[in-house]
């Protein structure tokens, strides 16, 4: 009966398996996780939106850790710069995991954060590295993005980097690795406030097909690197599909 529920399944929504498995090749071959086209795909599907937000989560947890493993293994963090982004985006992705938001509001807030996205990552580009080590600015980026982030259902990256981009922060490879630990440990702390939320509920059936083919598709991507596309050429790709989607999203509910 198990089996047969399971190829059910995978007959039902196999448009969104493969969606989801190209989105974690493509993503992890440049070191994201892939949590807001993850959003974007289940936002445009029937599945309730209580459980949107933990899907995502639990895949951008899946495909990172091979990225940010990698990393380590290729020493590209420093931790003198990353510990700060981190210290408070923790606690705070948890606090707004943990927000219980109505259908409504959650769907603005996305439309709004995934056309913010799609347009920090129209524009962002590769530029020059700074040596720079501002605590207090790092605490105060990783904070707002980690609780927005937990709010939402994303691990953060796809503002963070843009913004590391914009101001210098480090080489495009350290801004990466940064990325991806980043996204990391706020979907495992954002994902922690949405399990204690009363209100947490979440369809297996569906998300542990999803779990193995993120999982197969962020391993294939993070061993091919850059060979597929360059990072430039995939956000502007994604910029245009998260864009419609984040309008065809505040079309439906704010008017």
């Amino acid at each position: 009966m198990g089996l047969f529920f399971l190829f059910e399944t995978i007959i039902q929504h196999w448009f969104i398996i493969s969606l989801f498995f190209i989105i974690a090749l493509l993503y992890s071959s440049v070191g994201f996780g892939g949590g807001s086209s993850y959003l974007a795909v289940l936002a445009l599907t029937g599945i309730a939106y209580t459980q949107i937000r933990s899907t995502a989560l639990l895949c951008n947890i899946i495909v990172v850790s091979g990225n940010v493993f990698l990393y380590v293994q290729q020493k590209q963090y420093n931790w003198r710069k990353v510990i700060p982004l981190v210290v408070f985006s923790i606690p705070l992705a948890f606090i707004g995991g943990f927000l219980k938001i109505s259908e409504t509001f959650f769907f603005v807030l996305l439309g709004i954060t995934l056309l913010f996205a799609a347009i920090t990552m129209w524009l962002s580009k590769k530029i020059t590295a700074s040596k720079e080590i501002n605590i207090q600015k790092n605490a105060a980026y990783g904070g707002v993005i980690g609780f927005i982030s937990g709010m939402v259902g994303i691990g953060g990256g796809i503002f963070l980097a843009p913004l590391l981009h914009l101001t210098n922060w480090d080489s495009p490879k350290k801004i990466a690795a940064t990325a991806s630990f980043f996204i990391l440990v706020n979907s495992i702390s954002g994902l922690i406030g949405q399990y204690t939320n009363p209100t947490f509920t979440i369809d297996w059936n569906l998300t542990s097909i999803l779990l193995v083919t993120v999982l197969i598709g962020g391993q294939i991507g993070s061993r091919l690197s850059n060979k597929l596309f360059t990072p430039i050429q995939l956000k502007k790709a994604t910029a245009i599909l998260i864009a419609f989607v984040s309008i065809r999203i505040l079309i439906k509910y704010l008017l």
